[in-house]
């Protein structure tokens, strides 16, 4: 892993940071391949989706829609200690997004006036959770749950199909969840169905979860039709760390990401050379019994940095720069640097705190913004499955007491019809 040693300005690594972001969000001929899937499967529906899933996942499919039986059965037989580790992630992501609920109000300090706004559920939500590689059934406690908490009313996971059929514990997942149905689609062509709806597949409010680019684009493109989450690129962390923290646990954090993807980025930003020069050497000898080591590998090679500067204050400047999706603290009293944190997806205080912690079963979610959008987007929670209606009343004195500001700034704006719309009420 390269170490730099950085001036104040950070300016070339910053640089280098914004070109991946900027290469990383735009594809041309990506964009312009999903726009040809989603218009297929908005014209011809499920046959399209067959087609593109035998294309792409070589998987004949006869129904895309995975049946209950399948799914009780993939629960029933589910290994006791996995099942135990599911339930345990349910309650603490349940007890953390429980939390996050919210009511409207109503308020009526004015005579004559009522004013209000109520806070209602999405009535349909798509779930995408990546299949590929490797199973995440974590992403769909995590998408799920506060969905149910919110109050959806119809919660519907798409998945890639595999040959072997969807992994059980993606399943037993999905029905500790509380999951209403199960389609075996991945790809641009599920987001398309989602978005649109096809004859199996039921059109929904809202499109959250992570993808790959493919997917990533096409929730970008049907953004306006249906909302979406965010536009998800590769895994981040990032860590600050000084010459008391461990090499080798730095270190093993920072692999933990990059096995992720080839375009996950790991960095670690210290005041320390001597951290920095052990942490690399730990990460070398560690890739060389990771299982996934060429992923690994290529993340840390091509994407990942060390970078030394002359404090912390520098550190927390970068860092919040960067936006990381993850950050970890790795310092003594970590929570006293709460309040330098600025930009950062989720935040990982000491040593104990490993960004596997949160993957699974902190309860915090793990849907995160990514590629430096955490300067503007959150983390996935209740509040991205409802929406809110505003209400207002007013009596005939409360209208009087403030018709003449309406109608002046009503005829500012050039707008007659809306000034007469007011004073029609006082005509005799």
């Amino acid at each position: 892993m390269m170490i730099q040693i950085l001036n104040d300005d950070f300016k070339t690594l910053q640089q280098q940071v914004t070109k991946r972001q900027q290469q990383t969000a735009n594809k041309p001929e990506i964009e312009a391949a999903v726009a040809d899937i989603l218009a297929a499967v908005r014209e011809r529906g499920d046959a399209a989706v067959k087609e593109y899933e035998a294309k792409f996942d070589q998987v004949e499919l006869d129904d895309l829609k995975v049946p209950q039986a399948t799914i009780d059965a993939a629960y029933e037989a589910c290994e006791p200690k996995l099942l135990d580790a599911l339930k345990l992630a349910k309650r603490n992501i349940t007890s953390y997004h429980e939390k996050e609920i919210t009511h409207g109000f109503i308020d009526a300090e004015q005579p004559g006036v009522i004013r209000g706004q109520k806070v209602l559920p999405l009535a349909a939500v798509g779930l995408y959770v990546p299949g590929g590689t490797a199973a995440y059934p974590s992403t769909i406690l995590m998408s799920a749950i506060p969905a149910k908490l919110a109050g959806v009313d119809q919660v519907v996971m798409v998945t890639p199909p595999q040959p072997k059929g969807i992994n059980p514990a993606v399943l037993t997942a999905a029905k500790l969840a509380g999951v209403d149905a199960i389609y075996q689609v991945g790809g641009a062509q599920a987001i398309a169905a989602l978005a649109y709806g096809t004859e199996q597949i039921p059109q929904v409010d809202k499109i959250m979860g992570p993808g790959n680019i493919f997917v990533a684009t096409a929730k970008k493109q049907v953004f306006g039709q249906v909302d979406i989450d965010m536009i998800a690129g590769p895994s981040e962390i990032g860590i600050i760390a000084d010459a008391g923290a461990e090499p080798d646990q730095v270190a093993a954090d920072l692999l933990s990401q990059a096995e992720h993807d080839r375009l996950a980025r790991p960095m670690l930003v210290t005041d320390s050379q001597a951290l920095a020069t052990k942490v690399a050497a730990a990460i070398e000898k560690r890739l060389q019994t990771l299982p996934r080591e060429e992923i690994a590998r290529a993340s840390v090679d091509d994407q990942g940095f060390i970078a030394v500067v002359a404090n912390l204050d520098q550190a927390f400047t970068l860092m919040n720069q960067i936006a990381p999706e993850h950050l970890e603290i790795q310092l003594p009293e970590p929570m006293t640097y709460l309040n330098q944190i600025r930009n950062a997806g989720s935040v990982f205080l000491g040593r104990e705190a490993s960004e596997p912690l949160g993957d699974y079963v902190a309860g915090p979610n793990h849907i995160l913004p990514t590629a430096g959008s955490a300067r503007f987007f959150s983390p996935l929670g209740v509040e991205a499955f409802v929406k809110r209606t505003q209400f207002v009343q007013y009596t005939k004195d409360a209208l009087s007491n403030e018709k003449d500001a309406i109608t002046t700034l009503a005829r500012v704006e050039g707008l007659e019809g809306h000034a007469r719309a007011i004073e029609s009420r006082f005509e005799d």
